[in-house]
């Protein structure tokens, strides 16, 4: 019977996902020859290789691939143990793996850490930043403890918590300030710029345009909100962000924002997490964290809207009083 450990199939599981020895090493925090050691000692305890070593890569074996499959099971379970002793208390406690997408990350995130490092003490947060199929992912893994994404997900084993709804806004060129706000037909024969293939914030500005998936020659990609906005700003073109991004992405970007009319595009962010979960109480708490943090922001933004129109109204009233000659 092979006597290998839990500890040589973290790291063979490590190899398995990221097919690179230095790599792997690095994640484990461990030195390449330590790793490879361990992983040739795994081999020889099985009597059989779990790996085809090439000059660049790895990849498993077939007898790996079905090993593979095995050991992330043993290792979610492992790490379930620990989630059923976390669990018992009343509130977060320990280890909280939460993943968040691109797109929400570097609006939000900041909010949540502080008020959940403020409000739970000792909660030791791990962030992953991802796009949603690598979280869906990572999460039916046991590799995260929960994730915010935009809803729905839909995936089965998967709880489904709501937390916010949020608008999506136009941003264009600042010489367009105070031009009529384009509806989606409008949209359609603009150069419109769009995150790249995988965010789910493309897929949700596509629909609402009423655009296929498949890309026209006018549309323009763009791998953050940054670079979007940046390039709206060079003249490029114009494009969508969600609502929370607009203080961060514009602040250094010659643009104008703008609400769409009625009815506005707009996404619903939640939290995801594993149904079979031994953490859905306090994960639940965190999710009543995270609600509250994003109804801090949107007051915030919305006071700074009223403020904008307010100013804007007074504006739209000087040409009246300066064609009366007064």
């Amino acid at each position: 019977m092979a006597n290998f450990t839990l500890k040589q199939l973290r790291y063979f599981e490590a190899l398995a996902r990221h097919g690179h020895f230095g790599r792997a090493a690095d994640v484990c925090a461990i030195s390449q020859p330590a790793l490879s050691m361990q992983i040739k000692e795994l081999e020889e305890q099985l009597g059989t290789d779990l790996f085809e070593r090439g000059a660049r890569q790895v990849r498993l074996t077939n007898f790996g691939e079905a090993f593979a499959i095995r050991v992330r099971d043993i290792l979610r379970s492992v790490d379930e143990l620990g989630d059923l002793a976390r669990a018992s208390h009343n509130q977060p406690v320990g280890r909280l793996r939460i993943g968040i997408i691109p797109t929400v990350a570097p609006y939000l995130l900041p909010s949540i850490i502080g008020n959940l490092s403020r409000i739970y003490d000792g909660l030791d947060i791990h962030v992953r930043e991802t796009l949603t199929s690598k979280l869906v992912e990572e999460l039916e893994e046991g590799r995260l403890d929960t994730a915010i994404v935009a809803l729905p997900v839909s995936e089965p084993s998967l709880t489904e918590i709501p937390l916010f709804a949020e608008n999506f806004v136009l941003v264009r060129p600042s010489e367009d300030e105070g031009k009529p706000v384009p509806n989606r037909e409008a949209l359609r024969e603009m150069r419109l710029l769009l995150l790249e293939e995988g965010h789910c914030f493309r897929d949700q500005a596509l629909s609402f345009c009423n655009i296929q998936s498949a890309v026209p020659r006018e549309l323009m990609d763009g791998s953050s909100l940054s670079t979007l906005v940046q390039m709206v700003s060079a003249g490029i073109g114009v494009t969508l962000i969600p609502e929370m991004a607009v203080a961060v992405e514009t602040r250094s970007a010659s643009v104008s924002t703008v609400r769409f009319q009625s009815p506005q595009p707009s996404r619903t962010i939640g939290m995801i997490w594993r149904k079979t979960s031994p953490l859905a109480r306090q994960l639940i708490q965190i999710s009543e964290v995270v609600r509250d943090a994003a109804d801090a922001m949107r007051e915030q933004h919305d006071s700074i809207w009223r403020a904008r129109d307010l100013e804007f109204d007074a504006h739209l009233k000087l040409p009246a009083i300066s064609r009366d000659g007064r």
